[in-house]
């Protein structure tokens, strides 16, 4: 029955960056480049998870399906940006059109929920020591990464459902190089109000309440922390969850600058530029972050170089 209101609009004309003619073969190779990184650095970080005994821990069992979300994103959208780059505009159907809404809508939900998990395993970590093995078990660490992925296709699904029950009409050209949330409901013929309300609605326990359960438990770590009497203490604390407040800074900023500040009044342009950060720029930095600042992937990554390279003496 929700198919039937989407009669009018069976394809959509995505137009992607207009403005680009004289540089799209240079635009196109840095996007190739940074989705080839981005999938190299993240399938690294899940590799090294699986194989390192070091590494089998909550932390980096949920950073591994952190990576898996930012795949799943960067691989639903890049590959067809780079078509639209390439021919200038790019057709998609609007099957297609509502399929990569739903998967960007379910790794980028997922993904607040697991950074939300993330900061829960270093509240526990850092404020009760003690207790952590105790509470952090192998079954809740199941249940809370089965509850996250669980979450982000539930509330994708019903973002998808609310569009798809209302009517979308002509022109049915999108000023974007992917299906965002924004240029669907632009769309819409009628109940635009009604749409947005209840998608902002949704997005309270998708967004908000994670991003306040994330600042409370930083608040509860900081404090216990500022308690620790030596300094070598306190920066051992502060190390073990900086990369983690570092990626939970880059997203969620991106995330509030795209869909929590007003849009009215940003240029299209500078629209596109928001959305390039979280859908290209984000899933670059995760990796990036985690390998950089954190000394366990790193030592377990050069022992699987050493591993796989042998030396050979003379």
């Amino acid at each position: 029955m929700l198919w039937e209101n989407l009669t009018t609009v069976t394809e959509f004309l995505l137009l992607g960056f207009p403005a680009i003619h004289n540089f799209k073969i240079l635009l196109f190779l840095i996007f190739l480049l940074l989705f080839i990184c981005t999938l190299a650095g993240n399938v690294l970080i899940i590799v090294l998870v699986s194989t390192s005994h070091k590494l089998r821990r909550p932390m980096y069992f949920f950073l591994s399906h952190l990576s898996l979300s930012d795949i799943l994103l960067t691989t639903d959208i890049v590959p067809n940006m780079l078509n639209v780059i390439m021919v200038e505009r790019g057709v998609i159907s609007l099957t297609g059109c509502i399929s990569q809404f739903f998967l960007f809508a379910t790794s980028a939900v997922a993904e607040c929920f697991l950074l939300t998990v993330m900061s829960y395993d270093r509240y526990l970590a850092i404020c009760h020591p003690l207790r952590y093995s105790a509470i952090m078990d192998f079954k809740l660490c199941c249940q809370m990464f089965v509850w996250s992925w669980a979450l982000g296709f539930m509330a994708a699904l019903s973002m998808v459902i609310l569009v798809c029950s209302f009517q979308l009409c002509n022109p049915n050209v999108i000023d974007h190089f992917f299906c965002d949330l924004t240029p669907l409901l632009e769309h819409l013929c009628s109940n635009r109000f009604i749409a947005d309300t209840l998608l902002s609605f949704l997005g309270i326990p998708c967004v908000i309440l994670p991003f306040f359960f994330i600042i409370v438990t930083y608040i509860c770590i900081t404090l216990t922390i500022l308690r620790i009497s030596s300094t070598t203490g306190r920066q051992k604390a502060f190390s073990t969850c900086s990369s983690h407040l570092a990626v939970v800074c880059t997203y969620y900023g991106t995330l509030i600058a795209k869909y929590v500040v007003p849009s009215k009044g940003q240029s299209l342009t500078v629209m596109k530029i928001t959305s390039l950060l979280y859908t290209v720029a984000t899933p670059l930095f995760n990796p990036i972050i985690y390998t950089l600042r954190n000394k366990e992937i790193q030592a377990a990554l050069w022992k699987c170089i050493s591993i796989r390279v042998p030396t050979y003496i003379e």
